[in-house]
């Protein structure tokens, strides 16, 4: 790419931290900075506080793990769901994604990714012993895994199969509405209620791992 002649360094420097974005290059960065750079000076104070607070205010539920405004977050906060039926996700954008189908009473365990040796993840880097220690604690009856219907996906459903099939808990899986390869974030609101619905129990012997 051709080198950008910037007039400004102060403009430079904006350029630079928003191309550290994801899929923001650096062209997108500049357009972006010089539309910000017409805005009232209100505007992008607010804009530049509320990803400060996001940062620096935002927690992680000590329940599942889910981003939270408090320790615990509205979820698991609250008396309407059914804290008897654990949905495990690999990340936030998943708990959003079921959410938006309105489909789902119970709550939710968030792994905070997938087993993945190729990029150095192993199950020491997830928060699996957490959800092991909550089904020992012998409040939940049912564990929905929902990961992506992908070879980490389910190299980490057999993983965590193993972890915890000594208790009592009934563990079921995503239908395959969804298809094989695909990710819980990309899918539609109603493919994804569906395939949530018609979940079935999780067959530790169709994995061949």
């Amino acid at each position: 790419m051709n080198l950008i002649n910037f007039p400004s360094k102060h403009l430079e420097n904006a350029v630079e931290e928003l191309s550290k974005l994801p899929g923001v290059g650096k062209k997108t960065a500049l357009r972006l900075a010089l539309h910000l750079l017409k805005q009232p000076q209100e505007d992008v104070e607010r804009f530049g506080r509320s990803v400060i607070e996001m940062r620096t205010q935002t927690q992680y539920c000590s329940l599942c793990h889910n981003i939270s405004d408090s320790e615990t977050c509205s979820i698991c906060a609250s008396p309407r769901r059914d804290h008897s039926l654990v949905c495990v996700v690999e990340s936030v954008r998943d708990v959003m994604s079921i959410e938006n189908t309105g489909s789902f009473s119970g709550v939710y365990h968030v792994l905070g990714g997938i087993i993945s040796p190729m990029e150095g993840v192993g199950p020491s880097d997830l928060k699996i012993d957490s959800l092991v220690n909550k089904i020992a604690s012998g409040t939940v009856k049912e564990i929905i895994l929902a990961l992506s219907t992908t070879m980490e996906g389910e190299t980490t459903n057999f993983y965590i199969f193993r972890k915890i099939r000594n208790h009592s808990v009934t563990v079921t899986t995503i239908a395959r509405g969804i298809g094989f390869g695909d990710e819980l974030e990309y899918t539609d609101e109603v493919t994804l209620s569906r395939s949530i619905k018609n979940r079935i129990l999780f067959d530790a012997g169709t994995n061949t791992l």
